[in-house]
């Protein structure tokens, strides 16, 4: 008996040695250039930039109040942690599928005890009897490789759901850094327009004096009130979006955000450092979506393995050690355990559906193809619109700061001469409209250059490591 268990034991060994009929995986070409996009929208890479994808979140986003919200949001956001446990589940199933190429025990226990009358004897006689059966289940051998095959199709896609996760983890922290730059600068623009409504009424007040005394037409003091009213509107209107970009930023977070942790103006938020894409496209090849495309192309790969070893005879196994005794003691000292065991073949049925079946999972697996390359185009593009904001967002700022200047000066220049007699208030009320726009588009170019810095880190891998786990 002793003999046979360990003969078992070695045929199993070897068995799940052997090789698969999995076809051999060729990672495919990447159908993008080498190298980045040039042009005048591109400026030259800054070769000491950092790399985003080794460049960790926590050095990328020094702001200590950006930091404290990001770890919450990491804790607390239902759909990272929705990845999360999607991970989880795909490691539960991983393990069932892996449990198939081990033998499956079962064990029963009987006893039983009566009181019966023997020819012979007088009265009643006791009589016991134990028994103990450890059974073998009907294990499949895997000759053909079927059972790994479908064991390394689970295997690649749990990584495939483990870079899911790491993938909705960089979107959470750029969503969660997007609506608190957002809010910043909707911050701001209230704060300007809550100014702009401060200068308006001191002009309103001193032209109604003016009216009032002969020295201004009626149009004069009309023109003024609707720059006032023109103000209220956008404090009206800014006073909402700051409450959106709050519900915002609480959903994002998970929970709702401390005042003290909220920004106070766009310009009093800490610069982002540059980062670098590096000189070759090839970067994106460990983009946590890209990576798990390819798991997903590689459990389609593995696929085929099963499906080719579908031609092949299933030989599974069952055995028996089972033993009886009427004295529970000698149950366990008598050695009469009996080792049965009898291979069983399945033989396959060469049918259309068999054929049909080989034939499904090598389409899928171009499938997978097809989608692992477009997830690379994507992200191609994703970078190089990346690249071309930030290659133009620098002389945006500029000129728009130089537009504000301007405009400043001509809004001072406009009031000096209508105070002089020299202009009509309508070229007053035009200066500072046009100021007040430009006070505005450059606000809003400052928003656009952290929020594409933010964009060129996420997409090119950063923030995918050192994070909290969801729900910790």
């Amino acid at each position: 008996m002793r003999n046979k268990g360990f003969s078992i034991l070695a045929l199993a060994a070897v068995l799940l040695s052997s090789c698969t009929m999995i076809p051999k995986y060729d990672r495919p070409a990447a159908p993008v250039p080498g190298d980045w996009p040039q042009g005048p929208a591109y400026k030259e890479l800054r070769a000491e930039a950092s790399s985003a994808i080794d460049l960790p979140w926590r050095q990328f986003f020094a702001e200590a109040q950006l930091q404290t919200i990001v770890e919450t949001a990491l804790r607390n956001n239902r759909d990272l942690r929705v990845a999360a446990l999607n991970v989880d589940r795909a490691r539960a199933l991983y393990r069932i599928q892996r449990a198939e190429l081990l033998p499956r025990f079962e064990t029963g226990v009987i006893a039983s005890k009566q009181r019966v009358r023997i020819s012979g004897r007088e009265g009643l006689v006791t009589l016991e009897e134990y028994g103990i059966n450890l059974g073998l289940s009907s294990w499949e051998i895997d000759f053909f490789g079927r059972l790994r095959s479908l064991n390394q199709r689970a295997l690649e896609e749990f990584f495939a759901t483990e870079q899911a996760r790491r993938s909705a983890q960089i979107l959470l922290i750029s969503e969660v850094a997007n609506a608190y730059l957002t809010l910043a600068a909707d911050k701001e623009n209230l704060k300007l327009a809550r100014s702009t409504l401060e200068t308006q009424q001191a002009a309103h007040h001193v032209i109604k004096r003016r009216f009032e005394v002969g020295l201004a037409p009626e149009l004069d003091v009309r023109q003024a009130q609707t720059r006032v009213d023109a103000a209220r509107l956008d404090i009206a209107r800014y006073t909402e979006l700051v409450a959106q970009d709050k519900n915002a930023l609480n959903l994002l977070a998970g929970a709702p955000v401390p005042e003290d942790l909220l920004p106070a103006e766009l310009s009093a938020v800490k610069p982002l450092p540059e980062v670098s894409p590096g000189t070759s496209s090839e970067v994106l090849l460990r983009r946590p979506d890209i990576l798990q495309a390819e798991n997903l192309l590689k459990a389609a790969n593995a696929n085929i393995g099963a499906a080719r070893a579908a031609f092949f005879p299933r030989i599974a196994l069952t055995s028996v050690i089972g033993t009886s005794s009427g004295d529970l003691s000698g149950l366990f000292q008598s050695g009469s355990f009996v080792w049965n065991y009898a291979p069983q073949a399945v033989l396959p049925i060469f049918d259309a559906r068999t054929w049909s079946g080989l034939k499904a999972t090598k389409v899928e697996r171009e499938i997978a193809v097809a989608q692992y390359e477009r997830a690379i185009q994507a992200a191609f593009r994703e970078v190089a619109d990346a690249l071309a904001s930030k290659g133009t967002l620098g002389d945006q700022i500029a000129a728009q700061q130089s537009l504000v200047e301007a405009s400043a000066r001509t809004y001072q220049l406009s009031s000096a001469r209508y105070e002089k007699g020299l202009d009509i208030y309508l070229n007053v009320l035009d200066a500072q409209r046009s100021l007040y726009d430009a006070q505005q588009g450059l606000i809003a170019v400052r928003l656009a250059k952290l929020a594409n810095q933010v964009r060129l880190y996420a997409v090119l891998g950063g923030g995918a490591g050192g994070v909290l786990p969801a729900g910790g």
